[in-house]
């Protein structure tokens, strides 16, 4: 069971209570609340005598690693559409979906005692004692795998100068066709870059396993086996990470979490080389664009149309009015607006300059 404290009696639990070890439940399923909530604690709590166990689930988000390119990772578009959020993590590692059937693990300590295979088998052992027939084990790669093939839970860490927090996804009753839809890249075939690539696996979900299963149990299992871990015996302590007095600055890095230049301007530098399919009178034919990607902005554009259907000049007027901008559908909008209105066009090039805009738009 979960009991929920106020702001000065969690002060006193972590403060006094919380030595070796506590486990903090997260009353938000809200992923940048969360994400700033593992920040908050990672900067403002003592782990050299103490470790922490936080727990959370989430509503459908993407969510990639500090040093990764959304768009190659996932569908932006599509997550757009669907009103599921991409979030950018502090820590390293590879992109994941989240949704209320994937667990959320962060396993707080010291540097010194940082030590993924031991949070590992925390894991692991909690889902033997629920499930005793469950084949599932880590790798070397630190992901644990059902059935010695199907990946549950992935991994990634941040490492501070003596801090350290670890923490991996396991899925339980995820939605694996939202998940698969959204992790599929509309133009991953034409991005090149050095941002980190994730590593694709088979996933199954613990219920498709053992239907008896649920978020629930599997939660209060990891808590149970990390407090027997420890020696300990007590409730998880359940913490609201909008909770501005008890953890000062916490909606500020919420805010920068949910940033744009964060979450996308901090995308390493990529170029992108692609082309699209438009319709030209009887026929289809092809239009070119490459790009290249900054910081978020767009530092060098090229557009190349047959002649037949946009005329070369207007192919580099936009092109040049399309570097500066950001990579993303908002400023494209208004770039091909502004140009309309200031070159009024034919009826029929007005319409192929919606079409142009609409396919560069749902590249971003």
């Amino acid at each position: 069971a979960s009991v929920p404290y106020s702001h000065t009696e969690r002060e006193t639990f972590l403060a006094e209570h919380c030595r070796p070890g506590v486990v903090l439940k997260s009353a938000s399923c809200d992923i940048f609340q969360n994400l700033a909530f593992e920040d908050w604690i990672h900067a403002h709590v003592d782990v050299e005598k103490r470790s922490i166990l936080f727990m959370c689930r989430n509503r459908p988000a993407v969510v990639i690693g500090r040093h990764q390119n959304p768009w190659q990772e996932c569908n932006v578009p599509l997550a757009r559409e669907r009103g599921i959020p991409v979030a950018r993590r502090r820590s390293g590692g590879g992109t994941v979906f989240h949704d209320l059937g994937n667990v959320n693990l962060t396993f707080f300590s010291s540097r010194k005692r940082y030590d993924r295979q031991r949070n590992l088998r925390i894991v692991t052992r909690a889902l033997r004692q629920l499930s005793p027939n469950l084949d599932v084990h880590a790798t070397e790669r630190f992901d644990i795998l059902l059935n010695k093939q199907f990946k549950i839970s992935g991994t990634a860490a941040k490492l501070g100068r003596t801090g350290a927090y670890h923490h991996c996804t396991l899925l339980c009753s995820a939605d694996r066709a939202l998940l698969s839809a959204t992790l599929r890249s509309a133009c991953a075939a034409g991005i090149r870059s050095n941002a980190t690539p994730s590593v694709a696996a088979p996933v199954r979900n613990l219920r498709d396993e053992d239907p008896t299963l649920n978020c629930d149990a599997v939660m209060e299992a990891v808590a149970s086996q990390y407090y027997a871990d420890f020696g300990l015996s007590a409730p998880a302590v359940v913490v609201d990470p909008t909770d501005e007095l008890s953890h000062p600055g916490i909606r500020r890095i919420t805010q920068e979490l949910q940033a744009w230049d964060w979450v996308f301007g901090k995308t390493p530098a990529f170029s992108l080389d692609t082309s699209f399919e438009v319709q030209c009178e009887a026929c289809d034919t092809k239009v070119n664009l490459t790009v290249g990607v900054k910081s978020g902005a767009i530092e060098t554009c090229s557009i190349e149309s047959p002649q037949d259907w946009l005329p070369p000049a207007m192919c580099r007027e936009l092109s040049g009015l399309m570097v500066g901008s950001r990579f993303r559908p908002s400023d494209m909008a208004v770039i091909f607006t502004a140009f309309l209105r200031a070159n009024p066009q034919s009826h029929e090039l007005e319409n192929k300059m919606h079409i142009l805009c609409e396919k560069v738009v749902a590249l971003m």
